[in-house]
């Protein structure tokens, strides 16, 4: 990778579906030349009500071994990453790292970052701002991540190498004052061990995403909102481009196709669009190209009932079933939505004006 080349800090939102996570490939891919398969590069998560900061940097849990229990730190998903990236520097290495979280949102974000929230804030040479202190049993787990052989005996941590153990004070001490002309950051990384600090380098990156459409989610405060960049991953509209996956892919009725699915992802968007006056949040509401994904190169209408059907009834439409019922009403007949069943009872119906919509 080229020396000049920035972390981002950046956050991806839109309606569920739109693509956020593979545009996090492509990102990855073409700005920091990871392939996101690669585990010696990434670290991936997905945060939810009961992830907590202890996931994020690590716990101690107990371990049986015979007859006795004893507890063993398992590194969490930040100090991973952290790790993998400082060893990066250490060795010279122009690799970059990448940490993805998945569902920003759903998890209490400030809660699950805690401290780290500070390293946040980033300087123009791509290192945090802050630097902020952790505890005895992250240091080791940041010691494991660079592949180091931390051990903590009579309540000190040594680093084993071959047959002898070396404070590990000293041991980052003799490292810092080794690379300090040859290796800056690798030196920088050493002494931020020796005093126990940790920081964010140049050489990590975090990509997130949220789906503002789900409302059973976490509030993002204002300070938290404007230490990363934001994108908007739109939702399909006329005039855009399908996907080459989906360009042959069909809506299945009774065994039958009923026309491409494009354009019935295209007729929901411009319904909810057409009712922006009773439905709040418009952006958020509209579907994405893969909310719901093909197999076999088509999709079934029983696919359409249990996802898109009650998407639509249960937060789309939540609050007034009038614009449903006026758009499957006719001249002959006015439809009068009670329950949900009524509404599975006109699919056909519903699914068929949509079609129609979509290729105005």
């Amino acid at each position: 990778m080229p020396d000049d080349i920035k972390p981002i800090q950046k956050i991806l939102f839109g309606s569920p579906g739109t693509g956020k996570s593979y545009q996090i490939r492509e990102i990855a891919r073409d700005k920091l030349g990871i392939p996101l398969d690669d585990t010696t590069h990434t670290v991936k998560t997905v945060f939810h009500p009961e992830y907590t900061y202890a996931d994020f940097m690590g716990k101690l849990l107990p371990l049986t071994q015979g007859n006795s229990v004893i507890y063993k730190f398992y590194p969490g998903h930040f100090i991973r990453i952290l790790g993998m990236a400082y060893q990066g520097l250490i060795d010279g290495k122009k690799d970059h790292y990448l940490l993805v979280i998945d569902e920003l949102n759903r998890g209490n974000a400030a809660a699950i970052f805690g401290t780290v929230f500070q390293l946040l804030d980033r300087e123009s040479d791509g290192w945090s701002s802050y630097e902020v202190d952790i505890s005895e049993m992250e240091l080791v787990g940041i010691l494991e991540a660079m592949r180091l052989k931390p051990i903590i005996q009579d309540g000190t941590i040594e680093i084993k190498e071959g047959n002898t153990k070396i404070h590990c004070e000293d041991f980052c001490k003799e490292r810092k004052d080794e690379l300090a002309s040859k290796n800056p950051d690798g030196s920088r990384v050493f002494s931020l061990l020796q005093q126990r600090r940790i920081n964010i380098p140049h050489n990590l990156s975090i990509l997130a995403t949220i789906n503002t459409s789900d409302e059973s989610i976490y509030y993002l405060d204002s300070a938290f909102k404007r230490r990363w960049d934001w994108e908007y991953v739109k939702a399909p509209v006329r005039d855009t481009s399908v996907p080459e996956k989906l360009q042959d892919v069909n809506l299945i009725i009774d065994g039958e196709p009923q026309g491409a699915w494009s354009q019935y992802i295209l007729g929901i968007n411009e319904l909810i669009k057409s009712n922006h006056q009773v439905i709040r949040r418009i952006e958020d509401k509209q579907i994405g190209w893969w909310f719901i994904k093909p197999e076999d190169d088509q999709v079934d209408l029983e696919q359409v009932k249990d996802k898109l059907m009650f998407y639509l009834w249960d937060s789309v439409f939540a609050r007034d079933k009038r614009p449903i019922e006026e758009f499957l009403s006719t001249t002959n007949k006015a439809v009068k939505l009670t329950a949900y069943s009524d509404f599975l009872g006109l699919i056909k119906e519903f699914m068929e004006k949509v079609y129609e919509l979509g290729k105005k």
